[in-house]
């Protein structure tokens, strides 16, 4: 059963901070597609996502080793700073080059906080509480992210989409104050140099990571997909609010998630991963096949059951895998997979769909192939549970 006891205050800041910093920049998707076409560039939209995940996914090396060296803390705050900046000047772009340029730039928040404040985590819990640890920390970050696209769409019908980013940026800034109330987790610092920020090949990928890296790939194609095909497949089935498909399925995923890291940490992180890529898989097949808001949301919040148990537990089964001087190379690895899959998602997706409503279902079914072959590699695995293998060693 899930317990709030036994977190300390450096824990609640770091939940508070992640909801501020997630919030801040999902409220912006929704209106990006339309903002994009806007400056004329409509056969660019694939590159929306596809460009954040790639600045995203090339930060994570510099910010994994940094984590590990430098500290948690500083890290968080190069990343909140790089989100509130880039949503500030979003408005000034004048052009789709411009815009993608900032975009590219907007990405390197997203590989730096994430990564960092995971470790921090990773650092202040007890690994046996691991896996609930991250899924409390992800029901905050997934709190942002279903008010984020609602409440960011709702400022741009009411007022415009300049007072959306203002917004945006604002609240990335009130993730960096927080941290004025928190300690650094890492023991062992160094003082940053330059030459920290040469990269070696042990720093590009940790090889322990290998399962749960294919994993994320492979279901993180679907989220690339429907990052970039809800906006106008919500408008095609005569939805106002382009951001209520994303609060369906991360409200969802939140009821989930509360439960979902402590299921992982008692069952096992492969028998929980198999249940939430299936539910995923029932949840893209139903949003491939909607004819109706309604049928939308309910898929969405099938898809949203199985976000929630699949983030905190691949999250956990990555730091047991780790080896604990590591942490953030782990993740960073991890994080990479991540933004590989999102952002292969999300440019195929662009190129499929094409900008036209007749390539909706079979984009979808596209993702739903890559969910089943997750879904497939997960059914080779053996179900062990890190935790009772830590308990043991202990």
């Amino acid at each position: 059963m899930l317990s709030f006891r036994g977190y300390n205050k450096q824990f609640w800041l770091l939940c508070i901070s992640s909801l501020m910093f997630f919030m801040s920049f999902n409220m912006i998707i929704p209106e990006l597609p339309k903002h994009l076409k806007d400056l004329g560039g409509s056969k660019y939209l694939g590159l929306i996502i596809a460009l954040f995940t790639l600045s995203a996914a090339l930060s994570r090396p510099f910010s994994g080793k940094l984590s590990d060296t430098v500290g948690r803390l500083p890290i968080m705050i190069i990343g909140s700073l790089i989100g509130a900046a880039c949503c500030f000047i979003y408005p000034l772009a004048g052009s789709p080059l411009v815009f993608l340029s900032i975009r590219f730039v907007h990405g390197f928040a997203n590989g730096f906080k994430p990564t960092a404040s995971t470790a921090f985590l990773a650092d202040i819990i007890p690994a046996e509480r691991r896996g609930e640890g991250l899924g409390l920390l992800g029901f905050f970050g997934s709190s942002g992210m279903a008010i984020g696209p609602a409440v960011g769409s709702e400022i741009a019908m009411q007022f415009n989409i300049e007072a959306m980013f203002q917004t945006a940026s604002v609240l990335s800034i009130l993730s960096v104050a927080i941290f004025i109330g928190m300690k650094e987790s890492l023991q062992e610092r160094e003082k940053f140099r330059f030459s920290l920020l040469k990269i070696s090949t042990e720093d590009l990928f940790e090889p322990r990571v290998t399962n749960p890296c294919i994993v994320m790939i492979l279901t993180l194609y679907a989220f690339g997909t429907i990052l970039i095909l809800i906006p106008d497949f919500s408008e095609y089935l005569g939805i106002e609010n382009k951001g209520l498909f994303f609060v369906y399925m991360t409200v969802s995923s939140l009821i989930s998630r509360l439960l979902a890291g402590n299921a992982a940490d008692k069952y096992g992180r492969v028998i929980m991963l198999r249940i939430a890529v299936f539910l995923a898989l029932c949840g893209l097949l139903g949003i491939a096949f909607s004819q109706s808001a309604t049928m939308l949301f309910i898929s969405a919040s099938i898809l949203g059951l199985g976000i929630g148990i699949n983030a905190p537990t691949i999250f956990a089964w990555a730091v047991d895998l780790s080896n604990p001087k590591y942490k953030g190379r782990g993740l960073a690895s991890l994080f990479i997979a991540l933004e590989l899959g999102v952002g292969i998602g999300s440019l195929s997706s662009g190129w499929l769909y094409k900008n036209n409503p007749e390539n909706f279902k079979f984009t979808f079914l596209v993702s739903c192939l890559f969910c089943f072959m997750a879904f497939l590699y997960l059914l080779r695995l053996k179900n062990v549970s890190q935790v009772k293998s830590l308990k043991v060693k202990v």
